[in-house]
């Protein structure tokens, strides 16, 4: 009996740990993702502060560790905290993406050797980098807090942000702005879209401290709602 006791004791730490591992996954992505937006857009060289795919490297590394200590608790202790398993490990998929479309930014700053300007969209761009921004540090304390009330926050302006992101795609598609050049129309275009894909999976994460595990992802049901169900643009 006391081995089966202490083999659960083992395993609500290893719970433990793999949430604190999950915060700190998303702790590096912060850190990636403010050092190759500077990099892009607020520097004329390729030069990233430190190697971004080392960090991503130990993020896949990290989300394989958290998958294994679940798994782990599961078998020890069952279905005792199965929902919150599961909800981690759904958790750091969208951790990881995170960290690969940051590595994306990044190689974008490594190619375009200028600093990228948005030309007639750079209201735009700046008003969704502003938003990251603050949902970053938003969701790493509603990881750490599980505060409904600040993940909300993170869900409301999904869509706003969403739309955005797409408008700057769609006018660099119909050449709209007629002084930036392919090369910085393209770079746009795809910068643009990661900064969509990015606040799309942060949306998630605050999705999951709001919504029952089924609708992780999806925007929170209303009580006598008929409204369809929309998923978030990740």
């Amino acid at each position: 009996m006391f081995k089966k006791f202490r083999e659960l004791f083992s395993s609500e730490n290893l719970l433990d740990e793999a949430y604190n591992t999950t915060v700190t996954m998303m702790e590096f992505d912060h850190k990636m993702y403010d050092a190759s937006r500077r990099t892009l857009r607020e520097s004329d060289t390729d030069e990233l502060p430190f190697d971004i795919r080392k960090t991503d490297r130990k993020i896949n590394k990290y989300e394989r560790e958290v998958r294994r200590k679940v798994l782990t608790h599961l078998t020890i202790a069952g279905t005792q905290n199965l929902v919150p398993g599961l909800m981690l490990v759904s958790i750091v998929i969208d951790v990881e993406r995170i960290g690969d479309y940051t590595k994306n930014i990044a190689d974008l700053a490594t190619r375009h050797k200028r600093m990228l300007k948005g030309g007639k969209c750079e209201e735009i761009v700046r008003s969704v980098e502003a938003t990251i921004e603050k949902n970053f540090p938003k969701v790493i304390d509603v990881l750490k807090t599980q505060d409904k009330m600040r993940a909300r926050e993170v869900m409301q302006v999904e869509e706003v942000t969403s739309r955005a992101s797409d408008s700057v795609v769609y006018d660099m598609i119909a050449q709209k702005d007629e002084v930036l050049g392919v090369s910085d129309s393209v770079c746009l275009a795809m910068y643009a879209r990661c900064l969509k894909r990015i606040n799309a999976h942060l949306t998630n994460i605050a999705s999951s401290i709001v919504n029952p595990f089924p609708r992780i992802g999806f925007r929170e049901k209303k009580k006598n709602s008929n409204s369809p169900n929309r998923k978030t643009s990740a």
